[in-house]
């Protein structure tokens, strides 16, 4: 497979990215901002649709397996855009509606598209290296669509609100240059055989796998490590460190650390292998982690090169795993669905961090903007997710022989 082919198909993972962050992060204040949405409605209608969203991934993986996967994923990207761009400019009436409705679209296309992309991924690549290239290229662009979705909102106006809602007129035709890319350079996947399988019986096959089973064990222990700090990020750069104007930067360093490791991370699971590669990670990450425990008010020298070294993990974090779960669903022909059981899995470790983490400080005292609680803040920031990615690790290493493929 060529680097062009790799290249135009990763080229989709921007824009989807780059929707997903001012998703997550921007709408609940900004919704709050502009049209004075009580917090506990605004709470109840965000909670809702994410849990919805996360639990249709296995029937839209299901889907996956049935139908042409480049049409489903063509056909997802309407509803996506013209959600997203209705979502960033809601009207100054029946807000609470136009949020849940909206989200709904915009949840629904995202999902769709990412599931039935992540499954074409998985056709389109031949063997296990070429799988390897194409979920690195896939994340790669994914966190430039990050850095750029994070830094645009303040180019686009000086007043933040403004800047997203400006922002959101800016995914169409970055979609659709991207889109012309992918589909224009990859092949279709016309060939592959299609599941006649109802969903149940698809969910139980693509879980009767062991490996599966494994490799879904040890992403969810590296997946609770590494979305607790990105939970708490925000609050210890501010609280511990005393720097909360230099948390973009360092955000940014992050992201980008992250990308420009892709190209390691593919070379050294060529040649090592995947498990090898992605264990060597985790050991980077628990450094960094141990690293930050450490560390105090005005201490950001030390803090920028915990974020590069566990910037530099990141990379194998989004693509090994992921590689690893496309020849698993591959080989059973369910590509789909096992995408479809990922991304739910993937989307309740975000939530689980933050329904572990939060409760946890608030009981153990810590107040944000205060100076009670630091050490608390310091225990689940930094010392918590070393003890998932220490249980990580040690399932990967246990587990090793049976998640290693080469084909």
């Amino acid at each position: 497979m060529s680097n062009r082919t790799v290249l135009a198909y990763g080229a989709l993972g921007l824009p989807l990215a780059f929707a997903a962050l001012p998703i997550y992060v921007h709408v609940p204040r900004y919704y709050a901002e502009t049209t004075g949405m009580e917090l506990a409605l605004l709470g109840a209608i965000l909670l809702g649709a994410r849990l919805l969203d996360a639990f249709i991934d296995p029937w839209l993986g299901w889907l996956a397996d049935h139908l042409p996967r480049r049409r489903m994923l063509a056909v997802s990207l309407v509803p996506f855009a013209l959600g997203f761009v209705a979502l960033l400019n809601p009207p100054s009436d029946f807000a609470a509606l136009w949020l849940l409705a909206t989200l709904a679209l915009t949840y629904l296309g995202f999902s769709t598209a990412s599931v039935s992309y992540q499954a074409w991924g998985a056709a389109a690549g031949g063997d296990s290296a070429q799988r390897t290239r194409l979920v690195a290229s896939r994340e790669c662009f994914g966190l430039i669509g990050v850095v750029l979705a994070a830094a645009l909102p303040s180019v686009l106006a000086s007043d933040l609100s403004i800047g997203i809602a400006r922002l959101s007129w800016v995914l169409p035709p970055l979609l659709l240059i991207a889109a012309a890319a992918t589909f224009s350079q990859v092949g279709t996947d016309a060939s592959m055989p299609r599941s006649s399988e109802p969903l149940g019986a698809s969910l139980r096959r693509t879980l009767s796998q062991v490996a599966f089973r494994r490799l879904l064990g040890v992403f969810i222990a590296n997946g609770i490590a590494a979305a607790l700090p990105a939970t708490l990020f925000l609050f210890f750069v501010a609280d511990v460190l005393g720097a909360a104007s230099a948390s973009g930067p360092l955000l940014a360093l992050y992201f980008v650390a992250g990308a420009a490791s892709f190209p390691l991370w593919v070379r050294l699971a060529g040649r090592f292998g995947r498990v090898r590669a992605w264990g060597l990670a985790m050991v980077l990450a628990m450094g960094a982690f141990a690293g930050a425990g450490l560390l105090g008010s005005g201490d950001i020298a030390a803090f920028t090169l915990i974020c590069l070294m566990s910037g530099l993990a990141l990379g194998a974090d989004l693509a090994l795993p992921a590689a690893i779960a496309a020849d698993l669903g591959q080989r059973q022909g369910l590509a789909g669905a096992c995408f479809g059981v990922w991304n739910l899995v993937a989307k309740l470790n975000l939530a689980l961090a933050a329904g572990l983490a939060l409760p946890l400080l608030d009981l153990l005292g810590y107040r944000p903007g205060g100076e009670s609680g630091l050490g608390a803040l310091t225990f689940a920031y930094a010392l918590l997710p070393l003890g998932f990615k220490l249980l990580a690790a040690t399932l990967l290493w246990r587990w090793r022989h049976s998640l290693e493929i080469r084909s």
